[in-house]
């Protein structure tokens, strides 16, 4: 199935934007580790914006899963497979879209490895879970920018976002290859959004605060962990997944065109921004 090709102003006309260009409706969103969590009620948000939300996540029978909670609320899903850490699985990825859908207008680089990571001392860190981590957060990043690049140049429109962490702010004690990988992001969003820009794509990123979801950890947050962080932001209550969607949204729509090489803080005032 092919979608309905969708016309674009150039990213640089200096056209005022109208009600429309605050609109997701009709844009393919690729959202990665979309099984679960965070990525999992994005992709659910989208499509019930009228996007047509491309599920990607490792666990399949997951993906599958989002899809039929899309569908069943009347929403256009696509379930894909997909290891970031792969090259040939994102390439695999980009292709089935591309072949049901006929384009990308929008990447959203959610998937990463946090639930499972064990915690300790940075000298205490085994090397292959560092390269682990580092691989899935930042590299698969990376791979999927590069694979749905030509296809959003073609186009002339899109819209890159990458999730990194408010714990690259804090410099998270015990969690130094997650806190790595996640500043790693920052920098890859500022530089791809130098390479890109003159092509009508804009990249950003979002910094996430402590967002509570089903998703079981190795080390989950007690409640008094999470109350604490909650009395230091500005909106003192705990951050859920739906708390990222309006951002994430305008990000993703043609209304954010001047907007590139960003990173904006999603943490109800935990952080602040000079």
């Amino acid at each position: 199935m092919t979608t309905t090709p969708l016309t674009h102003t150039p990213q640089d006309s200096g056209v005022p934007a109208s009600a429309r260009d605050f609109s997701v409706e009709g844009r393919v969103v690729v959202v990665t580790g979309a099984g679960q969590g965070i990525g999992r009620e994005l992709a659910r948000q989208f499509a019930a914006a009228g996007a047509i939300s491309v599920v990607a996540d490792l666990d399949l029978a997951k993906a599958e899963a989002v899809v039929k909670e899309i569908h069943d609320a009347g929403g256009n899903g696509l379930a894909v497979r997909v290891d970031v850490a792969d090259e040939s699985s994102v390439a695999a990825m980009v292709d089935t879209i591309i072949e049901d859908r006929g384009r990308i207008d929008v990447l959203v680089n959610n998937a990463s490895i946090f639930a499972t990571i064990e915690k300790g001392p940075f000298d205490q860190i085994p090397l292959e879970q560092w390269e682990k981590v580092l691989k899935v957060n930042v590299t698969g990043s990376f791979l999927c920018v590069r694979a749905v690049a030509p296809h959003m140049r073609s186009a002339g429109f899109g819209r890159i976002v990458n999730i990194s962490s408010d714990s690259v702010t804090r410099g998270t004690v015990n969690y130094l290859h997650y806190v790595t990988s996640k500043s790693a992001v920052i920098g890859m969003t500022n530089s791809l959004a130098r390479e890109l820009g003159p092509h009508g794509i804009t990249v950003n990123c979002v910094r996430p605060g402590m967002v509570a979801t089903e998703v079981e950890r190795t080390v989950n947050p007690t409640v008094e962990v999470r109350a604490r962080a909650a009395s230091q932001q500005c909106i003192p209550r705990g951050m859920v997944p739906t708390d990222l969607v309006g951002v994430l949204f305008f990000l993703a729509t043609p209304a954010s065109a001047f907007i590139t090489g960003q990173t904006i803080a999603c943490d109800g005032g935990y952080t602040h921004s000079s």
